[in-house]
């Protein structure tokens, strides 16, 4: 029989013309201004030497647990910066600004560190783990960090990114299910596209990494010990034609979750194949425990604690509500919106990421939907990953060999292809908020490929080698730079009492949660994945 990957890519262009040219001539331009976006954005609290804070989250910022806007990862050090949704395009990098001011005026000679990759770290003891109080909410999140911990090193947590949330409205879905002639309930039609489009992303996600990969080396203490096949000098460790050394097998990767198969076919395989991961012992876990003595050192001994555990490019989501299960949420409302979680810290941006970068992804994402989504196989999955490895070691040399479904299509020329193929869903954005921003954001990317010393990662590796600068030299002077930049814009005395209100309604609310405990941890952890 013929195996997918023995044939060339589906005719997809006719659909996909054929959906674009349907949008430009209804109103779908009007819907696209209800697109909503949001961004969360991880920074590392360190100190002036350039080492990994130790102290605990300031009581200034609030409750890591329950501030909407400010809140921690895996670290106590790792800050993540969450901004509401809005339709309006400017509004999220514009939020950023104002809690990252606010944090520097409460954090004393503390900085945020600006890359990807981590500050310099000697041992695994030296990242301290999260802390959210003593409600069975704040301890579930502290032992999963802990599991996380065991499972794969702390080091390995600290790495840093951002996650860009992006949801079509309402009115948008309305008008493609009428123009696509499809029947039955809005929302399950909303999750199968949703899903066409996770596995378009999945597919094409080496485009992204190619063009805002920002992590080409990092500090040699990360790989302390381990082996490694990266180029060194002074305390450097590059690749020279990296892009992003973040979404590579250095970052988040081990055995257990290499042999999964997670299923983005729909909706029902996607939540019962991650299920089925949160349920399915793994003898290595085991062997770490889960209680031992008063101590949990995981929530279970599964290959995946709960879902979040899984490191996915990107993530089909659903709004949860306290003490709901992820895939819950999905089963029983449908997917609300994408995360996407491929992006590097742009380092040469204050809040590590610019407006010309979230038009591109709002393209990418339009792209992803509508062109043609066919089931991926096994094979498919393959040749995505090794795809994106070659671009995350090498795909500054543009004339790397890719792999699009069997046939061998060099990096260029497929890039520049899938940016042409953009050109129209550009013209329908820029048709939605007038002027010519998308095609403007498009044509830079065109340049990137055209020219790959203009890619985020070529300009680090040029900084480091025309000043001799090691790779935290690098980063300290950005997240210096980066600090002065926050310290000397006005603060909004408005946004800075809102901050301070947020920040003290927060710790009320923590301390609610705490003296309204009634259930023993133990039960509640057996309610909360009980079926």
């Amino acid at each position: 029989s013929v195996t997918r990957s023995s044939i060339t890519e589906p005719p997809a262009m006719a659909q996909l013309e054929q959906r674009i040219n349907a949008l430009l001539d209804s109103d779908a331009a009007a819907t696209l201004a209800g697109i909503r976006r949001g961004i969360e954005k991880e920074s590392l609290r360190i100190t002036t030497d350039g080492t990994l804070a130790q102290t605990p989250h300031p009581a200034a910022l609030g409750s890591a647990l329950t501030h909407p806007y400010i809140t921690t990862d895996y670290s106590e050090a790792l800050l993540e910066f969450i901004t509401p949704p809005s339709t309006e395009l400017h509004k999220p990098l514009e939020f950023l600004e104002q809690p990252h001011r606010y944090v520097y005026s409460h954090i004393g000679d503390e900085v945020l560190w600006v890359n990807s990759m981590p500050c310099m770290i000697r041992n695994d003891d030296d990242v301290p783990v999260a802390q959210y109080g003593s409600s069975n909410v704040g301890r579930m999140k502290s032992v999963y960090r802990e599991g996380l911990g065991h499972r794969y090193g702390r080091k390995m947590q600290t790495i840093a990114g951002i996650h860009y949330n992006f949801s079509y409205p309402e009115e948008f879905w309305k008008l493609n299910q009428v123009l696509e002639g499809e029947n039955g309930p809005l929302q399950d039609y909303i999750s199968r596209r949703y899903f066409d489009l996770t596995r378009n992303f999945q597919r094409y996600s080496w485009l992204l990494v190619y063009l805002f990969g920002a992590s080409p080396a990092l500090c040699k203490s990360f790989l302390a010990g381990r082996e490694h096949q990266l180029d060194t000098f002074d305390h450097t460790l590059f690749k020279p034609k990296a892009t992003s050394l973040r979404m590579s097998d250095l970052g988040y990767q081990n055995n257990a979750q290499s042999s999964l198969a997670i299923s983005y076919n729909n909706l029902d395989e996607y939540v019962a194949t991650l299920t089925h991961a949160i349920k399915t012992p793994e003898p290595a876990y085991e062997q770490i425990g889960v209680k031992v003595g008063d101590d949990y050192r995981q929530l279970n001994a599964n290959i995946l604690q709960i879902e979040n555990e899984y490191y996915s490019s990107i993530r089909p989501k659903r709004t949860t509500n306290k003490g709901e299960r992820p895939t819950t949420a999905l089963q029983q409302r449908g997917v609300e919106y994408i995360e996407i979680r491929a992006l590097d810290l742009n380092p040469f941006e204050p809040v590590g990421i610019n407006q010309q970068e979230i038009r591109f992804l709002d393209l990418f994402a339009t792209y992803c939907l509508l062109r043609e989504s066919p089931q991926l196989e096994k094979c498919d999955l393959h040749a995505s990953k090794e795809n994106l490895r070659k671009v995350v070691y090498e795909g500054r040399n543009t004339a790397i060999e890719l792999c699009n479904w069997g046939k061998s299509v060099s990096l260029k020329d497929w890039a520049s292809e899938k940016l042409t193929q953009m050109q129209p869903i550009a013209e329908l954005f820029d048709r939605t908020h007038g002027g010519t921003n998308y095609s403007d954001a498009l044509a830079r990317q065109q340049e990137k490929v055209d020219n790959p010393d203009t890619t985020p990662s070529a300009r680090i590796l040029d900084k480091l080698e025309s000043r001799q600068q090691s790779f935290f030299q690098f980063a300290m002077d950005q997240a210096l730079a980066h600090r002065d930049h926050f310290l000397s814009r006005q603060r909004c005395d408005e946004t800075n009492q809102r901050l301070e209100q947020l920040a003290e309604h927060s710790l009320t609310e923590q301390r609610h949660w705490e003296d309204a405990e009634t259930q023993s941890f133990e039960d509640y952890l057996a309610d909360y994945f009980r079926d």
